[in-house]
């Protein structure tokens, strides 16, 4: 588990790094977006709340074709699409282009997130993974430690070569995905086996491990795991309205606060010019 968690978990601690910055990077952007296309505070709203349709759209089939073509391929395409479709947003010109783009970042980015946690179960034993998603997690709170400092300096960018700051933002911070989804192909291991910094022994002994406990699920002491028997489990409809709400909150402030700062600073700005 030592070697997994220096070889495996970094790399995908960066790219979920970089997936969040491409989700949210519209708040940053939000101000210079409007004022180039004309947007209200309602149209802003709705282009960055419609990334959800299409991600909640695709989110189970892209994990069902995961299970089918393995991390490696399916993975490095997400990275891949979703890249494109960030940058492409560099070069939009009307709130239409853009709700477009929102929607379609969705659907690229869609089951990247449970992907990535799928991906982590089949290399790490149950009594390891809690310990090994929080680790993963982490990248959360990095991302927004991060994310506005990076956001300023691209923003900072305004008027080179001709380019408002917005959209330097969206095409450096969509390219990093690009360039990963090429690494993913070459360098992540769909399982144990695969995995060259992972001795041979070990990594038989690992998937013995995982193999014994996915018949121990199996077998299952006479549980009927569906998805019927999932849907009619209250357990479901509580975190479903728990992790909905825990959403809400976050998004609505993730993709808001940095318009009311600058609005808020608008103000001081335009008396310090007088």
């Amino acid at each position: 588990m030592a070697a997994l968690r220096r070889h495996l978990l970094p790399f995908l601690f960066v790219l979920y790094l970089v997936a969040y910055l491409d989700r949210v990077n519209v708040s940053f952007a939000a101000a210079g977006v409007s004022q180039s296309l004309g947007l209200t505070s309602a149209s802003y709203g709705v282009a960055a709340g419609i990334f959800f349709v299409g991600y909640v759209l695709f989110e189970v089939p892209s994990n069902l074709i995961l299970q089918r073509l393995g991390a490696r391929r399916w993975i490095g395409r997400i990275l891949l699409s979703w890249g494109v479709v960030a940058v492409l947003m560099a070069f939009m010109t009307s709130a239409a282009q853009f709700n477009l783009l929102r929607l379609l970042l969705g659907v690229a980015e869609a089951g990247f997130f449970p992907g990535i946690i799928l991906y982590l179960s089949q290399w790490v034993p149950e009594q390891q993974r809690v310990r090994t998603l929080a680790g993963f997690l982490l990248a959360l709170p990095v991302a927004g430690l991060l994310g506005g400092p990076i956001s300023a300096a691209l923003l900072s960018l305004h008027q080179v070569l001709g380019l408002e700051g917005w959209r330097w933002l969206f095409l450096l911070e969509g390219l990093p995905a690009i360039l990963l989804a090429f690494a993913v192909w070459r360098w992540l291991p769909n399982h144990p086996g695969e995995a060259r910094w992972l001795p041979a022994e070990e990594a038989a002994a690992l998937e013995r491990v995982l193999l014994c406990e996915r018949r121990q699920r199996q077998e299952g002491g006479g549980q009927v795991h569906g998805l019927k028997a999932m849907l009619r489990d209250p357990r479901l409809a509580l975190l479903c309205l728990l992790y909905m709400g825990m959403s809400t909150g976050f998004y609505g402030f993730s993709f808001w606060i940095p318009r009311f700062v600058a609005d808020a600073l608008a103000p001081a700005e335009s008396l310090r010019c007088w």
